[in-house]
């Protein structure tokens, strides 16, 4: 499933010159999750979208507009969204030339009456390494020479109760920095909800190599329903486009 989304011989090509062919277990599995579980939800149905740039993951929050009702935002993207409301974020990390599309995405949520969430508080720091000086402050007072580095302790309360409450949960991207220690607990906090949503019967979904990353750093491989085996293959399937793998099997 990992090089579905590419058009390679040894797949695609040859896949397309036989009259019988056959998914095996680990694509049948990665279809019934990423397919059919997102498009036909137990509700609530929550997607946690994480990563350091909104850029890559336009495509992915509008696809989810007509099938979520949350959708939690973490990570780096954030601070594009966060500028975009006219918010001081500081050192942050921010997309100039994407500030217009995470205003017209927060239109678009409201006109599809999903509920997209932004952090209310973030952890930011002085220096982009672990050994330096941090702090949790409201959206409304990051420091001009700091920079965020994490979601806040409130905003992962927040995020943790509606994952809990939710019947179908997706998640791709890490809620912060989670390689250093000191801007982890956004994306420890959005885990262990995801493993109790799990352990409550809900459908958990991971998807993307760096929360897949998380995950296992965590130890909560066999707490989730499915982790996805494909980095690029389930972001451009949760975009709504055809892999050329899957689309030679069908």
């Amino acid at each position: 499933f990992g090089t579905a989304h590419r058009a390679h011989a040894s797949t695609y090509a040859v896949a397309r010159n036989f009259e019988n062919r056959f998914a095996g277990k680990l694509i049948e599995k990665e279809i019934e999750y990423l397919e059919n579980t997102v498009n036909a939800p137990k509700r609530p149905f929550t997607a946690i979208i994480g990563g350091a740039k909104v850029s890559g993951k336009i495509d992915v929050i509008e696809n989810l507009f007509t099938k979520c009702d949350n959708i939690l935002i973490g990570g780096g993207m954030v601070f594009t969204f966060l500028k975009a409301q006219g918010k001081e974020i500081g050192k942050s990390l921010v997309e100039e030339d994407r500030i217009e599309m995470a205003t017209k995405l927060i239109a678009e949520a409201k006109e599809n009456n999903v509920n997209l969430l932004l952090p209310i508080d973030v952890v930011v720091a002085a220096e982009f390494k672990n050994d330096t000086e941090f702090e949790n402050v409201s959206i409304s007072d990051i420091p001009q020479n700091m920079m965020g580095l994490d979601i806040g302790e409130k905003t992962t309360a927040k995020y943790k109760k509606l994952i809990e409450e939710s019947n179908t949960i997706l998640w791709n991207g890490p809620m912060g920095v989670f390689e250093m220690d000191n801007f982890a607990n956004g994306t420890i906090g959005v885990a262990k909800a995801m493993a109790n949503a799990t352990s409550n019967g809900a459908n958990t979904i991971v998807g993307g190599g760096d929360s897949v990353a998380a995950i296992r750093k965590l130890g909560f491989e066999n707490n989730i329903s499915h982790i996805s085996t494909g980095g690029g293959a389930s972001l451009e399937f949760l975009e709504g486009k055809k892999l050329p793998g899957i689309e030679a099997l069908r």
